[in-house]
């Protein structure tokens, strides 16, 4: 053979080895582009955004960062990083047991009323008629419903008639355990915040506008920090502006990561999902979804939070759904819980703002009316102002 052959035939096949072991190297480091799907689509699902992954242990507040490549197509991986701006410091949560007890004295100071008018009327000497109707009425009054209300009194009446006491302190422990028995002790109040068969924790956050959601997910973040959980937020509320700046500070304060997308307006179910692939990648303990505020009555929106679940459910079962209401707004909470348990099949409830003009009597309604428990519950503005339900410590506050 030739030399000058031989030569070219070699020249041609270190050509190919290069180039073949760079495509590998490419082929190998390539993702799945955030915003894509690796199962089938929806059929009115539209073309997602840029998704972005905020894990500095702080992060800015303002606009997204800009990409490294300003021509990059909508399914380019763009990762946010801190760009030299100043970072967040980062802090550490309250732990779970202290905020218990500084919750419940907010309790006794704010909701003691419902109690006191109780104890006030059932420790008088003669109970007529006209007391009972009082005592029905102050039920109502503290949003308690009236199938509880009236099962409460027709308990109280039979013991009293039975018992006879007007001692303060056994009439006090007689309304703490018919009380008790309302809250319902034996409802199941644990958060699914642990990994589930290999991934993590997938929590659903829904409500409608101005119930305080992603400040309630920023809270509930700090909780499971404080019980040294791994944490992913989802900023999948695309449709307010600054949601996803919100949600990652909060993150951010506490040194949990935050997807988010670049594109004002994306697909929410398309940042959803990114974040629990994100979440399953890094093997965390739990995803947490923020979503846009659904006002119950425009079906179109609840549709798309149908969708989002169902978008989540292609690569991880979603574990809680949890739906945050603003205890101040009493029965007309009721109407919002019914509509998004209907749509999303709703695990819990968070119980937001539950001083001031709340009145205690709502948790017993939502969970008669639903069969769903209240497992959290917010008494303040503070960061750490949002604690597990303990039924009986909820009812103790009520009487102290």
């Amino acid at each position: 053979m030739p030399t000058d052959q031989l030569i070219l035939i070699v020249v041609l096949v270190a050509v190919f080895l290069v180039v073949g072991a760079g495509a590998a190297f490419l082929l190998r480091g390539r993702k799945t582009p955030p915003g894509t799907y690796t199962a089938t689509r929806d059929a009115n699902d539209p073309a997602p955004g840029g998704v972005a992954v905020d894990e500095r242990p702080g992060a800015p507040v303002g606009p997204p960062a800009p990409t490294a490549d300003a021509g990059a197509g909508p399914d380019t991986l763009v990762e946010d990083e801190s760009l030299g701006l100043e970072e967040v410091p980062v802090e550490v949560p309250a732990p779970v047991l202290g905020r218990l007890a500084r919750l419940r004295a907010r309790l006794v100071r704010s909701n003691n009323a419902l109690g006191k008018g109780l104890l006030a009327l059932l420790s008088r000497d003669d109970i007529d008629e006209d007391v009972w109707d009082e005592i029905e009425e102050t039920l109502l009054l503290a949003d308690l419903g009236t199938e509880p209300a009236l099962e409460l009194v027709d308990a109280l009446r039979e013991r009293v008639k039975i018992e006879g006491h007007r001692d303060p302190e056994r009439v006090r422990l007689l309304l703490r355990e018919e009380l008790l028995k309302l809250v319902d002790p034996s409802m199941d109040r644990e958060l699914v915040s642990h990994r589930q068969d290999g991934r993590p924790s997938i929590v659903m956050v829904v409500g409608v506008n101005g119930v305080g959601k992603t400040t309630t997910i920023g809270k509930l973040a700090r909780v499971l920090v404080a019980e040294d959980k791994d944490v992913l937020l989802g900023a999948a509320d695309t449709f307010r502006a600054a949601a996803a700046e919100q949600l990652s500070t909060w993150g951010a304060r506490v040194g949990v990561p935050t997807v988010k997308s670049d594109i004002d307006g994306a697909d929410p179910a398309s940042v959803a999902f990114e974040a629990v692939r994100a979440g399953i990648e890094q093997e965390v303990d739990v995803v947490m979804i923020d979503t846009a505020g659904r006002l119950q009555n425009k079906v179109g929106l609840m549709d798309e939070l149908g969708k989002i679940k169902r978008v989540i459910e292609k690569q991880a079962s979603v574990d809680e759904v949890l739906l945050v209401l603003d205890a101040t707004t009493g029965q007309n909470g009721l109407n919002q819980a019914r509509v998004f348990s209907d749509v999303v099949n709703v695990t819990g409830i968070v119980l937001t703002k539950l001083d001031g003009t709340a009145k205690g009597g709502i948790v017993v309604a939502i969970q008669r009316q639903l069969g769903v428990p209240v497992k959290l519950i917010g008494l303040g503005e503070g960061p750490d102002d949002l604690a597990p339900f303990d039924p009986e410590a909820f009812v103790d506050a009520l009487l102290d």
